[in-house]
């Protein structure tokens, strides 16, 4: 393994339960009852669930409270000003009553903490911060319809205009990550890793991805409106629970957005291509997953002819990027290789389908889907 590599598997954060539940009580002054570890991909976060310290010795019943602890890995935690400015989002994105999580204040109020570990040139700093917990199932665990894959694509589009509209901060520049590997302009990036996959036929398909996308997407960049993206609303950062009022209770509606560590300066259109992969994966009906998406986009805001026309590459784009990077991360983490490669075991597939396919009988099912919701409304 060469020194790059053994620095980024490294990186990532590797706290004890016993070390993650002194966390809780030195950096945020609450007793932990109880503390499990979730899965993650470069950061280490667990479920916690605290009793109110401070109430217990006032005297008062303690009440329970359900967070998320999170811990950035160290590579990632050397640049504050990003990891703030997410947080900020966050922050600003609940106040305008979207379902995201927000910090628990440290007990000097701010709302992270850079913890050191070790000591001398062994002395690695990781950002510590204590989330709001959001109830719900994840989209990968459900069944998705029309309804709810209109519902998410609608929801992103508001997000993103309501970002890049409202959302005002002084280090708002540092979502400009050129060279950051997920941005969906960098696909290109993963071409370094692609021999890492071993067999021919994703080999073809990759390649062909890859350089579709630097002839056809990357000279065509300034054509896209810029906007602030989430940049990974995948099917394990969308949370959902039950829609009371539909019939039965057999719909769904989005209950969390999870998650804002690769959001960055990118394009609209990058949201929505973004979107469409990660719900293609686990859909029974994957090639229609676009149009539905596209439809609720759209509703807010419409895609461009140039952008449209750029649709089916881009979301090409990040299925390679989403699988090289996975197979390559596997690497470094063995030990993490079930979290990882969830996006693998029907990735493959539908790269493929879309590499035999071609773009125009795909654009032809997303366009159509989405003219006729245009005018019929949703259903």
């Amino acid at each position: 393994m060469s020194a790059e590599n053994k620095q980024q598997l490294l990186s990532k954060p590797a706290f004890s339960k016993e070390q993650a539940t002194e966390l809780v009580q030195k950096i945020f002054g609450l007793t932990v009852s109880e503390l499990k570890p979730l899965p993650s991909y470069d950061d280490q976060n667990f479920y916690v669930c605290t009793t109110a310290a401070a109430a217990a010795l006032e005297g008062k019943a303690e009440s329970a409270q359900n967070f998320v602890l999170k811990i950035i890995n160290c590579e990632d935690s050397q640049n504050t000003e990003l990891i703030e400015v997410q947080t900020r989002v966050m922050i600003f994105l609940n106040g305008e009553g979207f379902p995201v999580q927000t910090p628990h204040s440290t007990k000097e109020g701010g709302i992270m903490f850079l913890e050191s570990v070790g000591t001398g040139s062994a002395k690695r700093e990781y950002i510590v911060r204590l989330l709001s917990y959001l109830p719900g199932k994840t989209v990968a665990t459900i069944r998705t319809g029309p309804p709810l894959l209109y519902e998410l694509g609608q929801m992103a589009a508001r997000m993103d205009k309501t970002l890049t509209e409202k959302f005002q901060h002084p280090l708002a520049r540092s979502l400009h990550r050129g060279g950051f590997i997920w941005n969906l302009a960098n696909v290109p990036l993963v071409e370094q890793y692609i021999h890492e996959l071993g067999r021919s036929e994703y080999l073809d398909a990759v390649k062909w991805a890859i350089d579709q996308f630097r002839c056809k997407i990357v000279p065509n960049l300034r054509y896209f409106r810029p906007c602030i993206i989430h940049g990974d609303l995948n099917d394990h950062n969308i949370l959902v629970d039950t829609d009371v009022t539909s019939p039965k209770r057999s719909q769904y509606r989005v209950s969390g957005i999870l998650d804002f560590s690769d959001m960055s300066y990118g394009y609209y259109v990058f949201e929505v291509a973004i979107l469409i992969m990660y719900m293609m994966i686990e859909s029974k009906d994957p090639l229609s997953v676009g149009g539905h998406i596209l439809a609720g986009y759209e509703s807010v805001i419409p895609l461009t002819e140039m952008e449209r026309g750029a649709l089916f590459l881009l979301v090409c784009g990040r299925f390679a990027q989403s699988l090289v990077m996975a197979a390559h991360t596997t690497l470094l983490q063995p030990e993490n290789e079930e979290y990882l490669m969830t996006t693998s075991k029907t990735g493959w597939k539908r790269l493929l389908a879309l590499f035999e396919l071609g773009p125009k009988p795909v654009e032809m099912i997303w366009f159509n889907t989405a003219e006729a919701y245009a005018k019929k409304g949703p259903s």
